[in-house]
């Protein structure tokens, strides 16, 4: 049955913070270093042993499923750069997936272990679906946008149009749903727009580009590298960087299957420090990253438009510029904070489907039903690291 949900709650609280990025550039790890963090793990740095086949404490390679996204570069660059083999656990070349309910799908039926994956449908999957599956650390902070055509000046200029999001149960839909009723407009699904709503679809990134320089979209909210892509063609402009509208936000997590975390502990071990590394190395080899992504075959846009995404300039006209909202962070802890946040935003956003649970839900116990952040809390500690104090800040 199509509806038009009812408006989200005008005036949404705002909140200061005071943060530091958890995985900063400064203590990258060297080679030293990284010999030194592998010696200290204990039983699972037996990985690659004799009579182990070279399969590293599975017994089989880890299984990796992945959307093009650059949200998945820590992921990409862990396999790529024998990180995951280095630290104990052998790993398949990652799975290209095409769609979100594709990814879940494959992890949900076992047919992959580990994926990156938007943290809301994290929730949604654990808690309504009771799907097996737990967040174990986030993939990155940042890195995507609210992308319009050049007719679309302000945010009030998207009444009665379309906007594309990845899907339902993301940051995208949630922080769009809250930028359109900010500015008077109210968000529909499933039918045409009046003159003050705006029509929110779901849409493949890969297929946005193309909808949005057609003009069957009048914008887009996505992930990069798809809004640099845009940009590059002329096919739009970057309207508002959501890291302008939720400081330092997780879009996505790096989410496992339960049972590779009661079969296989120390292979989940290895995977979050090979993760740790992964992201240390991005944060200081952000052009190598974008020749590695798109040299290696992992992502199919330009390597400009990957290079773009990783290394974006400063914008103008952003509401709060000390936040650097337009940087692809790589910060691996997952605060229960921000899963704190996210149900509160949860709860005024529309959805195409069942939000029932979340009526239910707690968002302070949110966190604990979801995350298991045992596993990257060690690996962190493993390389010195401490997790610092976090508050989230919220401006429309």
């Amino acid at each position: 049955m199509r509806t038009r949900p009812g408006r989200l709650r005008a005036g949404l609280r705002r909140t200061t913070v005071r943060r530091r990025d958890l995985l900063g550039t400064a203590g990258h790890l060297a080679s030293l270093g990284v010999v030194a963090s592998l010696a200290g793990r204990g039983a699972w740095q037996a990985a690659g042993a004799p009579g182990d086949g070279g399969q590293g404490l599975l017994g089989r390679p880890l299984r990796v499923g992945y959307l093009p996204v650059t949200d998945a570069a820590a992921l990409l660059v862990a396999h790529h750069r024998g990180l995951w083999e280095a630290a104990g656990v052998a790993s398949a070349p990652p799975v290209l997936f095409r769609s979100w309910d594709a990814v879940g799908q494959a992890l949900v039926v076992g047919e992959v272990d580990v994926v990156h994956m938007l943290l809301p449908m994290a929730l949604q999957l654990r808690l309504a679906q009771e799907a097996p599956v737990r967040v174990v650390a986030w993939g990155h902070t940042n890195g995507s946008a609210m992308v319009t055509s050049t007719s679309v000046t302000e945010t009030a200029r998207l009444a009665g149009r379309r906007l594309a999001v990845p899907y339902w149960w993301s940051i995208h839909s949630v922080l769009s749903q809250h930028l359109v009723a900010a500015c008077g407009l109210r968000p529909v699904i499933g039918v045409s727009p009046g003159p003050q709503e705006v029509e929110l679809v779901v849409m493949p990134p890969a297929e946005m580009v193309s909808a949005l320089a057609s003009g069957s979209i009048a914008g887009m909210t996505v992930a990069d590298p798809f809004g640099a892509v845009a940009e590059l063609e002329g096919a739009g402009r970057v309207h508002r960087l959501l890291g302008d509208v939720w400081r330092d936000h997780a879009c996505c997590g790096v989410v496992v299957r339960q049972e590779l975390i009661d079969t296989a502990p120390d292979a989940v071990h290895a995977l979050l420090d090979g993760l740790v590394m992964a992201q240390d190395w991005l944060e200081a080899h952000r052009q190598e990253a974008a020749e590695l992504l798109t040299g290696g075959g992992w992502l199919p846009q330009s390597q400009t438009a990957v290079a773009r995404a990783l290394q974006r300039p400063e914008p103008g006209g952003v509401s709060h510029p000390d936040w650097h909202g337009e940087r692809l962070g790589f910060s691996a802890f997952p605060h229960p904070s921000c899963t704190e946040q996210l149900v509160r935003l949860l709860g005024d956003t529309a959805v195409d489907g069942d939000r029932s649970f979340l009526e239910r839900l707690d968002p302070v116990q949110a966190h604990d039903l979801v995350v298991d952040d045992r596993f990257v809390r060690a690996a962190l500690e493993r390389v010195g690291r401490t997790v610092p104090p976090r508050r989230e800040e919220v401006s429309l």
